[in-house]
């Protein structure tokens, strides 16, 4: 699916809900905020090599990485839509799919909940792995198929 219609068809639902105007504000806000927040973490190793390679202060280092990456991103947008398409159609959902298979059933349940417990006050609770098994692999799966009967599920 082009991604120009993904967001022109979110537009539209928006627009034909009772305050949607408002919801929809409040969703791109999410999403920019979302966006925002995964290149913290992308961002960091660019941004520390900057500082240390060339003594730049932390702003100006950042400043340097987000304009470089802005600009590389208007650049390859067209060049990449086809391939993000494939990626969020088919990988993700296998990704987790295959994911969740490899920690809930082939790993094991003591596994598991050791993964998720580690470093809690309160652990999470044996409910954790019937939803693990039965609940995100399945949807995952389902995911998939309807992304590649579809083309896509956005």
């Amino acid at each position: 699916m082009d991604g120009c219609c993904f967001y022109l068809y979110l537009v539209n639902v928006f627009n034909g809900m009772p305050g949607g105007k408002i919801v929809g504000i409040v969703f791109y806000i999410c999403v920019l905020f979302a966006g925002m927040s995964s290149l913290v973490n992308l961002y960091e190793a660019p941004v520390a090599t900057l500082q240390e390679k060339l003594g730049l202060k932390r702003v100006t280092s950042v400043g340097i990485i987000a304009g470089t990456g802005c600009i590389v991103a208007l650049f390859i947008q067209g060049i990449v839509s086809g391939w993000m398409d494939a990626v969020s159609i088919y990988i993700c959902p296998l990704g987790a799919m295959l994911a969740g298979i490899m920690f809930f059933w082939v790993a094991g349940k003591d596994f598991a909940l050791n993964a998720v417990n580690t470093g809690k006050d309160k652990p999470i609770g044996k409910w954790f792995i019937p939803l693990g098994k039965y609940v995100l692999v399945p949807l995952s799966f389902i995911a998939l198929v309807a992304g590649a009967l579809l083309g896509g599920i956005g």
